[in-house]
């Protein structure tokens, strides 16, 4: 995959190796929060994870920079997060959607994460470049609602764990294998999760004034049975 990977000053588009994707979730550091929003979900029918946090391995084909998706059925939508990944030795932090059939997710978590790509934003900042102010990186998506665009999340990382802790929960280690990377929680949808033809989603960091974003669109295959 080709990923425009920014080093201080300097940009430099590379082709990167993701040889394991990881999904992480239920990251969020209101640990009363979080148990309020697992009471919610066990209510529609989505079972209670394992653990908190908890780690989803999903093939590492599904991550994608594409601007269209297939998805099957209308029945899943998208939620940005932070992404880390290692390459070259280096970690470095991008913006991501964690596209998730939600359907299948009332009976199976694990299988409704492999359903479906994760569209990832073309560029990762050096993650030493923002370390000193990381609690202040925004996230925000956007969905495209009876014809507008409509702002579906907002808010600072500081909601879910910092990058070192979901690390060290995954890895047990101080960082990742080479050629791994990890999409690490979201928070609440403005309006309840909902589907949604396009899905926009965008990490800003205002201390050095830069933005990455991406965004894309789905194509709906048939359900037949």
């Amino acid at each position: 995959m080709q990923i425009k990977l920014h080093n201080g000053q300097k940009a430099e588009t590379t082709d990167v190796a993701i040889r394991n994707l990881i999904v992480a979730g239920w990251t969020g550091r209101d640990r009363v929060a979080l148990e309020k929003h697992i009471v919610e979900l066990e209510e529609l029918g989505v079972a209670r994870p394992a653990t908190t946090p908890i780690y989803y391995r999903v093939s590492a084909t599904r991550a994608t920079t594409a601007p269209i998706i297939q998805t099957t059925g209308t029945a899943s939508s998208g939620e940005v997060e932070f992404v880390l990944a290692q390459w070259g030795g280096e970690m470095w932090v991008g913006v991501g959607s964690d596209h998730t059939d939600r359907e299948v997710e009332t009976y199976n978590v694990t299988v409704s994460k492999q359903m479906c790509e994760k569209p990832l934003a073309g560029a990762f900042w050096r993650f030493a470049d923002v370390v000193d102010h990381w609690d202040q990186i925004i996230l925000r998506s956007y969905i495209q609602e009876n014809g507008a665009r409509v702002l579906y999340q907002e808010g600072t990382v500081n909601a879910m764990l910092d990058p070192a802790t979901l690390i060290e929960g995954y890895a047990g280690t101080k960082s990742l294998d080479e050629g791994t990377i990890m999409l690490c929680g979201t928070f609440a949808a403005k309006g309840g999760i909902r589907p949604a033809a396009g899905f926009e989603f965008e990490m800003e960091d205002p201390v050095l004034g830069r933005k990455i974003s991406h965004s894309y669109s789905l194509e709906t295959l048939p359900v037949l049975g």
